[in-house]
């Protein structure tokens, strides 16, 4: 039987998002076809699986404990805190020491586990020091009850400000073909720092794939409902730009969703992809897009085909904007 991966940097390089298994793009799939995705993910050569304390309010990481925790000497496990279920039912992001505490614990239930190999600080709560954040995940390593620090959708200020407080292991941040905000800084500071780059939503939550979202088919819950591009006026040209991809796909021989992993994979030798899916077909397929290698002519017209230029709109809208700490291109 596999053992688990000591760190990412001896992971699969296509890990496997789990967030869609409990939420956020419409109606996620029943508790079984969950369990039966989880597993045939290890079956598959998947060794980092991605959760959060946010993800179902705590119902992704049962969904694992319940799934997998099994076989837990086969995957590298990355979870999340600072962001969940608040007093009032609604998304919370707090990153007091106490708090972060609590979550860990609540985590390590829910899980099934007593180990935790990455966790992430989910959002910087702007109300607290990132030092103050760091130094609560550097006691819950001292503890023994995580492996190692990581940040989500920090600039590269604030991660060399954490790394000061406590060397940081990954920095997870959403970077794709459209969305290249990691290349502006924070993807250099990873390099120096000797962090690992974590890209989520690595096909655009769907739109670098073969078959664009229908956004008017979305169900009312589905978070694409409010982000920018998916608006009628941007989606109409981002299409556009989708179309041009899948056009390069058919040229390379590959699925759309595989090149896009693909592109990524090729800007740096240590970045990893988190994927997430709810179809077993796509699993088996995003896994063997580390198989692939591009010439220097199809990155260009990659590059050339969509970017931060032809994509149309903001990634979020103002009020989530305002939570995250990334760099933003000057129009």
């Amino acid at each position: 039987m596999a053992s688990s991966p000591q760190s990412l940097a001896h992971t699969h390089r296509v890990g496997l998002g789990c967030m869609n298994l409990s939420h956020a793009y419409g109606v996620p799939p029943s508790e079984a076809e969950g369990i039966a995705l989880l597993n045939r993910a290890l079956d598959l050569g998947y060794n980092h699986l991605d959760t959060a304390a946010l993800y179902g309010f705590g119902a992704n990481e049962s969904l694992l404990g319940k799934a997998v925790m099994q076989r837990r000497n086969e995957f590298y496990l990355a979870s999340k805190c600072g962001m969940f279920k608040g007093a009032d039912g609604k998304r919370e992001i707090n990153g007091r020491p106490e708090m972060l505490r609590q979550t860990c614990d609540d985590a390590l239930q829910r899980l099934g586990t007593d180990f935790i190999d990455l966790y992430y600080l989910h959002r910087w709560d702007k109300r607290v020091p990132i030092e103050e954040s760091v130094g609560a995940l550097a006691d819950l390593k001292q503890a023994g009850k995580i492996g190692a620090i990581g940040l989500s959708e920090v600039s590269a200020a604030t991660l060399r400000k954490a790394h000061r407080e406590h060397p940081i292991a990954a920095v997870q941040t959403e970077y794709s073909l459209w969305t290249r905000n990691a290349e502006i800084a924070v993807l250099q500071a990873c390099r120096e720092l000797g962090a690992t780059f974590v890209a989520f939503s690595p096909v655009a939550r769907g739109v670098l794939t073969d078959h664009l979202p229908d956004v008017d088919a979305l169900p009312a819950n589905d978070l694409r409902r409010n982000m920018p591009r998916f608006q009628a006026e941007h989606y109409a040209v981002n299409r556009q730009c989708a179309e041009a991809v899948q056009q390069l796909a058919r040229e390379q021989g590959c699925s759309t969703a595989q090149l896009a992993l693909a592109w990524l994979l090729h800007q740096d030798p240590t970045l990893v992809v988190i994927p997430g899916t709810t179809s077993l077909r796509h699993l088996e397929d995003n896994v063997r897009a580390a198989e692939i290698v591009l010439s220097a002519d199809m990155l260009q017209c990659l590059d050339s085909a969509m970017n931060q230029h032809n994509v149309s709109g903001p990634r979020y809208n103002a009020v989530t904007q305002a939570e995250i700490d990334t760099e933003e291109f000057v129009e």
